[in-house]
């Protein structure tokens, strides 16, 4: 499987494979690849002929310096696991800070119409800044026709499809299902770094969503957000940051409910120092 670390390489390469009419689709992950990697790119191979999964931690997303050093970068395991699926229709895009940034490690800054100031917006300054940034310099550098993103990152995938729209970007955006473990734990790189006794307790952030999900069938979004509130009161180990229930266009809060309109239920929650998110499909 080839692995490229410079960008003028991989852009080459793509350029060679471009010319033959060959079907690009790109997976873009910060590493520490799991299953739910796996699922995206396995979607992709379905699809396209060949899959570039870009395998770069991106500075300019992190709010947080901690968070962003303690990142888990296992680059030699992450190569292995996608050699399991293809050794030949997978290229790997792993390249450092300076040959993404080009010695200017800062975010470009972006209109989504109002996407970015909801939910995580809210709470990580910049964030959406620095995923547009390095989405849209990985869609110029690989130029695919497909690219795939998680629904675990439901705002996120919205924004990148609102990115796509304002900048013209000729790429097809794919979403796809949240991938879980056994316990019903959306599955993230930094689920490592759980100790034991959180990794115990976070199912209950998915089980929490999922009755949730009940009560919105018969009771006000304002009635669920506090029922959710009080559970999360009686965990000593999840401290919740936000539940929100958003219509899933706009993501602005419900505040009355419309037969009309889809909505979805979004929370973060803390287990001891790592920020878990998650959400799920209400109507």
């Amino acid at each position: 499987m080839q692995v490229y670390s410079e960008k003028q390489q991989i852009i080459t390469a793509i350029a060679a494979l471009r010319a033959q009419n060959q079907l690009i689709g790109l997976v873009p992950t910060m590493g520490a690849l799991h299953q739910g990697h796996l699922a995206l790119v396995e979607r992709a191979l379905e699809n396209n002929d060949y899959v570039v999964v870009s395998i770069f931690v991106n500075p300019t997303q992190f709010d947080n310096s901690t968070d962003l050093e303690k990142y888990p970068r296992t680059l030699k395991k992450d190569v292995a696991l996608l050699s399991m699926l293809s050794k030949d229709n997978i290229i790997a895009y792993a390249p450092t800070v300076d040959d993404v940034y080009e010695g200017n490690t800062v975010s470009e800054k972006f209109d989504f119409d109002g996407l970015e100031f909801e939910m995580e917006g809210r709470f990580r300054h910049g964030h959406f800044d620095g995923v547009g940034t390095i989405v849209k310099r990985l869609f110029e550098i690989t130029t695919p026709q497909n690219a795939y993103f998680g629904e675990k990152d439901f705002q996120q995938l919205l924004i990148i499809k609102k990115l796509v729209e304002k900048h013209h970007i000729p790429v097809n955006i794919v979403g796809c299902p949240i991938y879980r473990e056994k316990t019903g734990l959306a599955m993230s790189s930094r689920n490592t770094r759980l100790k034991p006794e959180y990794l115990e307790a976070s199912p209950f952030i998915y089980n929490t969503l999922k009755t949730a999900k009940k009560l919105f069938g018969t009771k006000s979004a304002g009635k669920v957000s506090e029922w959710v509130e009080d559970q999360f009161s009686k965990q000593n180990l999840l401290e919740l940051e936000y539940f929100i229930i958003a219509d899933t266009e706009t993501l602005k809060p419900v505040k009355r409910k419309s037969k009309k309109k889809a909505y979805r239920a979004f929370i973060a929650a803390y287990a001891d120092d790592i920020r878990l998110i998650d959400n799920i499909a209400l109507n």
